[in-house]
């Protein structure tokens, strides 16, 4: 017995040392493994963890050896000095003196997180899956080789926290698990093609950098623009930033070939940044320009999802872009009439104009009120519902422009927030129009929400509020102003999406818990109605059951008393049984029945055999179904003629005879 608790003793501290240096928590598991082993617990961690530098020695003759055993490994791994005896026995200090090298990470963590980026470069996209604790280095030895650009020459843009080293570690960033990154190149021009026509074509889809310098003002404008944009149309853009009509503009940097109806990327500057000069040219005359040369500016394309990173690229200072006055000779429809009495037609409105100032590119605005655009967002399947963006308008702002033609008609942005998101605009450049919207936000999510939009200035907007429903009230989870880029922008839609998926989660959980409660009780309320209809047609067939089964006793019963009425009918009328001694002949007659009684009676010789017919019904067998026989020969004495005579029938002087029913 001895023997055998020091064995069990024995393979409980085998077990723990096991589970510690394995990280096996399955109790069911590591005794399995140990027994495929015959407890010897150095063969069983090797079949876990299989060494690098050989297989581990079973002869351990102290803590220090084991120690040395498991610093072989690998270089990455430290082998740590021999852990002190403790002075408890258990199994947490054997275990942990067992294997003091062993990394925590084999046992915590199993499998790496892998984070995406989705990397943008020129005209192309690249995937990069890659684990967290690798560096940035990585991704840009692994862009080296699907791009073709030397690490050295490559600038990864688009990280939250600016500009990054190549040897940070993606952890310590704490990023989402899907990202977007794009790659620039300011020392590698475009390669050239074979085509003209593809490079020229490969060009008008790019963006040129404008840095301007107003002489006059002493200030700089960095503008952006498509490669197809015409000399013509920037100088016009130009001219409301710097009120100097066109034709009174002289320009100082375009290449001397470039005429006016060029396109910037035919024109031949420089790539993708170029200095230029203006200033007033002298003129006696001061003659003001035709409205027609007045234009929006359009400082910015999407067509490459590009931002304002781009400036800072070249050493330009981003808050610069956002400096620009409005041009007092522009005058544009606005995007939502005053006093519109219909929110949709507003809506409506609002959506064409859009699409007349910034293009056909841009989020899908939702056509109807902020209560029905809720309703869309907030109130379906937990599955369906979205998060509900409202953009809020102002023309006087500075920043207008800029963020509607590169912000919300980014390609990227604009896919983000039509897959994930109810989009729902108002323009409050009128007074009218912003009383109109603070009363639908007060009515809809509170007072505190219209008393934000109160507080924003007109050169902060726009703003995009994010919504998202809960159960009780409606929560804006972010309100993003207008000076920002697009990177910080879909950073933040992306965080308030990872705020709203998990609440989603939950409401789908407690949706899916509430519906299968429903169910069931659903079912059982199903099952009780089923068993009651059961219940009452078992019921109703044993009424009909009874009622059929009195209606043939009554039936039964009526024919039963016709029977006994008219069989005592008819045993009124017989005849009296004749005696044995008398003047006219006599004839004795057996008739046998069905259950083998005798019927035996006297009659008179000229009786008719109607009498004996009638005799024989009396006694319940009336000649309609049943036949009265002889028995040699065979006669159906029922077939007779009623009125003959028992003389007449040969029944004379006896016999004998019996009773079959009719077929």
């Amino acid at each position: 017995m001895a023997s055998d608790s020091e064995n069990n003793m024995d393979r409980e501290i085998i077990l723990a040392d096991f589970q510690a240096c394995t990280g096996i928590d399955d109790i069911a598991e590591a005794i399995t493994l140990l027994e495929l082993n015959n407890w010897d617990l150095v063969a069983a961690i090797n079949g876990v963890i299989p060494q690098e530098n050989g297989i581990l020695q079973s002869n351990l003759s102290s803590v220090a050896s084991q120690a040395n055993i498991y610093g072989t490994r690998s270089q990455a791994v430290p082998a740590a000095p021999p852990a002190a005896p403790a002075a408890s026995s258990s199994s947490s200090s054997s275990s942990s003196a067992f294997c003091p090298a062993l990394p925590s990470r084999h046992i915590v963590e199993r499998q790496p997180r892998m984070l995406n980026f989705r990397v943008e470069y020129r005209q192309r996209t690249v995937e990069v899956v890659i684990e967290e604790g690798s560096v940035i280095g990585e991704i840009k030895q692994i862009l080296e080789t699907e791009l073709q650009v030397p690490v050295s020459k490559m600038q990864l843009k688009g990280w939250k926290s600016g500009d990054l080293s190549d040897s940070i570690v993606l952890q310590s960033l704490h990023l989402p698990k899907n990202n977007s990154l794009y790659v620039l190149t300011p020392e590698i021009t475009p390669t050239a093609s074979t085509s003209q026509n593809s490079v020229l074509q490969e060009s008008l889809n790019q963006n040129f950098l404008l840095v301007i310098s107003h002489r006059e003002a002493q200030r700089d404008y960095n503008l952006n623009f498509p490669g197809s944009r015409t000399i013509q149309e920037v100088k016009r853009n130009v001219s409301d930033l710097i009120n100097i009509p066109v034709r009174h503009q002289q320009w100082e940097g375009w290449p001397a070939s470039a005429s006016d109806s060029m396109t910037l990327a035919a024109s031949g500057i420089s790539y993708p940044c170029h200095h230029l000069g203006v200033c007033r040219r002298s003129s006696p005359a001061n003659t003001r320009e035709p409205t027609e040369e007045c234009a929006d500016v359009h400082m910015v394309s999407d067509s490459e999802g590009d931002d304002f990173e781009d400036a800072s690229e070249f050493g330009v200072d981003e808050s610069e872009m956002f400096g620009m006055g409005t041009s007092t000779g522009s005058r544009k429809a606005p995007l939502m009439p005053e006093n519109t009495e219909n929110e949709v037609d507003a809506l409506m409105h609002f959506t064409a104009e859009f699409t007349t100032r910034y293009g056909e590119c841009h989020p899908v605005f939702f056509i109807g009120t902020l209560e029905a655009a809720s309703q869309e967002a907030f109130y379906g399947k937990a599955r369906d519902r979205k998060l509900l963006a409202i953009y809020l308008h102002n023309d006087e702002s500075v920043l207008g422009n800029v963020f509607c033609s590169q912000m919300m008609c980014a390609d990227s942005i604009v896919s983000y927030l039509s897959q994930n998101f109810i989009t729902w605009a108002w323009d409050v450049t009128k007074e009218a129009n912003k009383a109109r919207l603070l009363t639908m936000c007060t009515r809809h999510f509170g007072s505190v929400v219209a008393q934000t939009i109160r507080t924003y200035k007109t050169d902060q907007f726009p703003l995009l509020l994010i919504v998202m429903g809960k159960r009780t009230s409606n929560e804006v989870l972010n309100v993003i102003q207008g000076n920002t880029t697009v990177d910080e922008l879909m950073m933040r839609l992306m965080g308030a999406m990872e705020i709203f998926t998990a609440q989603q989660q939950e409401d789908i959980k407690d949706e899916d818990e509430r519906e299968a409660r429903e169910m069931v009780k659903r079912e059982q309320d199903e099952a009780y109605q089923l068993s009651l209809e059961a219940d009452r047609k078992k019921r109703e067939a044993q009424e009909r059951e009874q009622a059929e089964q009195l209606r043939l006793q009554q039936i039964q019963k009526e024919a039963d008393d016709e029977k006994e009425a008219i069989r005592l009918s008819l045993e009124h009328a017989l005849p009296p049984e004749p005696a044995d001694e008398g003047g006219e002949p006599i004839s004795k007659l057996r008739i046998r029945t069905p259950s083998g009684e005798f019927l035996v009676r006297r009659f008179l010789g000229s009786t008719k055999l109607k009498v004996l017919f009638d005799f024989v019904a009396s006694k319940g067998y009336p000649w309609e179904d049943f036949k009265l026989l002889t028995t040699f020969p065979r006669r159906n004495i029922t077939q007779l003629d009623p009125a003959s005579s028992l003389l007449e029938a040969k029944l004379f002087p006896q016999e004998t005879l019996f009773l079959e029913a009719k077929e």
